[in-house]
């Protein structure tokens, strides 16, 4: 059993909160240079989700740190387009994320660990996964329609054999999806589209869980063990294994009843700096994870896309309100037309209006609305000061 070092610095629950802040990237002036890639490489994963209300979680996560950048650079940024080399790669992390192509070599662990499961879910037909990397090796990349049908019948789970077959070669490591064209995969032989230096498996278990497990922890900033097997869905005992040696260093939080580790960087000078005013998506990686999101900002969220209507409390795509480094509400959004509706309105009191107000019409304007409304608030009597200043910002 490894020895593991006793804390030597101890967090205020605000220090805490506003490293978390600065190491996601809402914190301090955005580094608009580096731009969508550098939140990427920044953030280590970006989750990605088939609901598309204002825009697909992908597009969000890069919207909220960087502003009103154009959709189709965040497109570019993320996907191989033509001959060019890959910044990314898909691939399970903490859900189906978008992944710097830099750590391939470090989800080698996965792919083994796929390659020994003894149970699928799907049965693959024989010589379907022959067939489909011939095809693709044959004709170049293709989505799962095109290599003979996605599915089976109209049911999603029903997958045809072609798509039980990519879809074993993707977590094989075997193929890799270099786009996504329509929401579809679009599906490569990994060695036509990753990097060679880059193409090997050659790290043992240890080395990769390091890696993933220090690159966890600067995304954080600071958090418990169980925070960072989550950023990555480790295992706990994966995590304890490697933590010692990867560059974190374990600190106290107030407040916090479970041992933390931060990045000795985050704590190496004060988070200072201006703080952005945002709607969130529900799989931001600052928010994606309740329990941290709880700890830190007091805040309960839950997606409720999957809650049956009737149930709702604060909609289908609630999304958190970001602003001077608290979350201070959250709106559930739609579109209709040039309109960017506010079908349902939760803030913490009068304080968060003009924030909410900004936030709103920063969005508006992103997806080329021109016009905000709202239709239900949980506090009525914030209805006319969040009129008036929706009026002015939109003015």
């Amino acid at each position: 059993m490894t020895t593991l070092p006793r804390p030597t610095t101890e967090l205020s629950a605000d220090e805490a909160r506003r490293i978390a802040l600065r190491a996601q990237g809402f914190l301090g002036a955005p580094d608009r240079r580096s731009g969508v890639r550098g939140v990427l490489r920044h953030l280590g994963a970006v989750q990605l989700d088939t609901i598309s209300v204002l825009a697909r979680s992908h597009e969000l996560i890069a919207y909220a740190r960087l502003g009103a950048v154009g959709r189709a650079a965040v497109e570019e940024a993320y996907w191989r387009r033509g001959q060019q080399p890959p910044h990314s790669f898909e691939y399970w992390s903490h859900a189906a994320c978008i992944l710097p192509i830099e750590e391939w070599p470090h989800f080698a662990f996965r792919r083994r660990a796929y390659r020994n499961r003894p149970h699928w879910n799907h049965e693959l037909p024989d010589g379907a996964y022959d067939l489909v990397v011939k095809q693709l090796r044959a004709e170049g990349p293709l989505t799962a329609t095109e290599l003979g049908g996605a599915k089976r019948t109209s049911e999603w789970w029903d997958w045809s054999g072609a798509k039980v077959a990519v879809e074993r070669a993707l977590m094989y490591g075997e193929v890799v999806c270099v786009e996504r064209r329509g929401w579809k995969r679009v599906y490569d032989l990994a060695e036509r589209a990753v990097p060679a230096a880059l193409l090997h498996d050659d790290l043992d278990d240890t080395e990769c869980l390091r890696r993933l497990v220090g690159l966890a922890g600067r995304a954080l900033g600071v958090g418990t063990r169980a925070d960072i097997a989550d950023y990555h869905r480790l295992k706990g005992e994966q995590v304890d294994a490697v933590i010692a040696d990867s560059g974190l260093v374990p600190v106290t939080v107030e407040g916090w009843a479970k041992p933390a580790w931060a990045d000795p960087r985050a704590l190496a000078s004060p988070p200072r700096g201006r703080h952005r005013t945002t709607l969130l998506s529900p799989f931001d990686s600052l928010v994606w994870e309740r329990a941290r999101t709880e700890r830190i900002f007091g805040f309960t969220h839950r997606l409720e896309a999957y809650v049956p209507k009737q149930k709702r409390v604060h909609g289908y795509f609630a999304m958190p309100v970001l602003s001077g480094g608290r979350l201070v509400g959250r709106v559930d959004p739609a579109r209709e037309g040039r309109t960017l509706v506010a079908k349902q309105v939760a803030l913490d009191g009068p304080r968060a209006v003009p924030a909410l107000a900004r936030a709103l019409v920063e969005a508006a304007g992103w997806v080329d609305c021109t016009d905000v409304r709202v239709e239900r608030l949980d506090r009525e009597e914030l209805r006319e000061p969040l009129t008036a200043e929706l009026a002015h910002a939109l003015a």
